[in-house]
């Protein structure tokens, strides 16, 4: 090993090339375990060659060249992953967020909607369904409130359901989509 070492030092491109060849293997395993992405890998067991072909001066003869060639590759990883953390999330521009203002005025829209429907209810159907939504009594509690049996008020709000999205549906407000009173 020393001899290649000597050799890379002397300024033998085909010593260098025999040294990453020998080496280039264990340093990108090492690198795609700590980086988990092929290309960062590819591109840090590059960075290592570059580091080691600058340093290899530095290189004490007396200790072990894998240990030291490792703990260059290990800290272009480590130096690779303080990047990606520091780095801002990407946001895609796909999807952008919308303006609040947009939001609020379709919410206003889908309430006068939903208003203007529900005042073509069957009347029961109408007053069991807004005691549960707006008033959120249970279903026992409307019971009570109305004097009917329970089984009753369940129908009658399941039934105004149903036709409040249908009628929603048919007006184009819902456009087929499941309804969050579903």
């Amino acid at each position: 090993m020393n001899v290649l070492i000597d050799r890379c030092l002397d300024g033998q491109d085909s010593a260098f090339s025999e040294l990453i060849r020998r080496y280039q293997g264990m340093v990108y395993g090492l690198c795609v375990r700590m980086l988990g992405q092929r290309e960062d890998a590819e591109d840090a067991t590059q960075e290592t060659f570059v580091r080691v072909c600058k340093n290899l001066h530095q290189w004490d003869p007396q200790r072990a060249f894998e240990p030291w060639l490792m703990t260059i590759a290990g800290n272009r990883c480590r130096t690779r992953l303080a990047k990606r953390s520091r780095r801002p999330s990407q946001i895609s521009l796909e999807h952008p967020i919308p303006d609040q203002s947009f939001l609020e005025t379709e919410a206003r829209f889908l309430a006068e909607e939903i208003e203007s429907v529900v005042e073509t209810l069957k009347p029961d159907s109408r007053g069991a369904f807004l005691l549960f939504y707006r008033e959120q009594l249970s279903y026992q509690e409307i019971a009570n409130r109305l004097n009917v049996p329970l089984g009753t008020v369940k129908t009658w709000v399941h039934r105004a359901r149903k036709e409040l999205v249908d009628k929603l549906k048919l007006r184009g407000t819902l456009d087929g989509q499941k309804s969050a009173m579903r």
